[in-house]
């Protein structure tokens, strides 16, 4: 009778389990990855179910999909190598390019460009000028395009790193990240900086006169 019931149980919960892996991955070009029942692809685009608004859709155009993996394992593939559309690199390329995307996206915090951007910030709003905003938004311009280097433990596999295409994709995501940090840090940063010039600038050793007149 035991054996009965364990057999039974462990029929039951497999069963379940199938049912709640029942679900289609879709692969955008962006790197995202989302788990979800494809209920349309007509029109070359791909449709679900909203997982936040159950009564409402989400469409993916075709230009948006790299690939959806069914349930039943067959793969579509929407991504094709094409010049005339830009689509420069094979698509065992764009799918490293993807990687790398994702692994930077997770993986890249870019907490210097937070505190380089909040303390250039903090300097520009402390003179209280017109131009007080240089400094945090050229500490985000020069911050965009130096080195970025990546760190093992946010890679997914280290052998990714052999790809050319991995990395462009990873740099990409990595830049983006590291301009709204600066923005960010800059933006408060710059706040600060306003408030102590408004608390102390009577204190100030000089006072410099920065109009036209």
């Amino acid at each position: 009778m035991l054996k009965f019931v364990i057999g039974f149980l462990s029929c039951f919960f497999m069963v379940v389990s199938a049912q709640n892996n029942n679900q289609d991955t879709i692969y955008l070009m962006n790197g995202l990855v989302i788990g979800e029942k494809v209920i349309d692809t007509a029109l070359g685009s791909a449709t679900i179910i909203n997982p936040t608004k159950p009564s409402k859709k989400i469409v993916y155009e075709w230009d948006e999909l790299y690939m959806i993996r069914f349930a039943n394992g067959y793969k579509k593939y929407y991504y094709s190598q094409d010049s005339s559309v830009n689509n420069w690199l094979t698509r065992d390329q764009m799918w490293m390019y993807m990687k790398g995307e994702n692994d930077a996206r997770k993986g890249f915090k870019a907490k210097g460009a937070f505190i380089g951007g909040g303390i250039s910030g903090i300097i520009g709003g402390m003179t209280g000028t017109f131009f007080s905003p240089i400094a945090p938004f050229g500490f985000m311009a020069l911050n965009g395009i130096t080195k970025i280097k990546i760190r093992q433990k946010t890679l997914s596999n280290p052998a990714f790193v052999d790809s050319d295409a991995y990395l462009m994709g990873y740099e990409r995501v990595a830049r983006q990240k590291r301009k709204l940090k600066s923005l960010y840090g800059g933006t408060v940063g710059l706040a600060l900086g306003y408030c102590f010039y408004a608390i102390f600038h009577s204190a100030y050793p000089e006072t410099i006169n920065f109009s036209f007149k």
